[in-house]
């Protein structure tokens, strides 16, 4: 198995989580709302759940692989965005930076793959 493979596994799976948490974890709500981003939350779960599935759909089909990473790669983007809004702490910060470069590295490398 590829590093790049482990790396989309990871992603995928922490994705998938994260999306299904925010339906069945009040603090993932409370967050959204600490954000005053509450009207996004139900979005950003399905957006996070949908961009799992293409990652993992992805290790299929390279076109798949392509928009899931750009697209969670934004989201993490915004996420990060939403924390320096609210002035969290850059330890707090970091996940979403994190999968930000992750999703973002993943894109780099399904592109080099075309």
């Amino acid at each position: 198995m590829r590093i790049l493979d482990i790396l989309i596994i990871l992603s995928g799976i922490s994705f998938l989580f994260y999306g299904i948490a925010y339906f069945t974890s009040p603090h993932m709500k409370s967050e959204f709302v600490r954000f005053g981003l509450a009207k996004f939350g139900i979005l950003t779960a399905v957006l996070e759940i949908l961009g799992a599935i293409g990652l993992l759909v992805g290790l299929l089909n390279n076109f798949i692989l392509l928009i899931s990473s750009v697209g969670l790669s934004l989201l993490m983007f915004l996420g990060f965005l939403a924390r320096l809004r609210v002035k969290d702490s850059l330890w707090v910060s970091l996940p979403a930076l994190f999968y930000m470069g992750l999703n973002a590295y993943i894109f780099l490398k399904a592109i080099q793959l075309i």
